[in-house]
């Protein structure tokens, strides 16, 4: 069952780095056939997507930022107060851009990715109180 309860999602969130090298791209509103989108968002603007890094080179896309995935295991709940605050401020003191992902089970980070596994430890510091 989904949690609610902001220590306990903290104490319980293990951070975990998912393997590979991810990027932010527009997108045709048709996506690229064959390819993986682990996360894309429909704007006014175009299809905003997260690919791996050589899959966006493979096929011309440009991008400027290079992130490593976190994704925190504890199972949130979406109505939970107060889990992105504090993850964001926890890796703001550490100066580490982070941009959050919420799914339905889980909450994803998007850091640079020269500073992901340091995200982890400042998160597996935060987690352990």
């Amino acid at each position: 069952m989904p949690e609610n309860e902001l220590s306990i999602l903290l104490s319980e969130m293990r951070p975990e780095k998912r393997p590979g090298r991810f990027v932010f791209v527009e997108l045709p509103e048709e996506g690229i056939p064959g390819v993986e989108m682990p996360a894309t968002v429909h704007e006014p603007e175009g299809v905003s997507a997260v690919l791996k890094e050589a899959d966006a080179d493979r096929h011309g896309l440009s991008y400027d930022f290079v992130a490593g995935w976190i994704t925190l295991r504890v199972e949130s709940s979406l109505s939970a107060v107060g889990l992105t605050a504090a993850v964001s401020s926890c890796l703001s003191e550490e100066g580490i851009s982070c941009n959050v992902i919420a799914g339905l089970h889980h909450d994803h980070l998007l850091v640079p990715i020269e500073r992901v596994d340091e995200a982890v430890r400042a998160l597996e510091d935060l987690a352990a109180g």
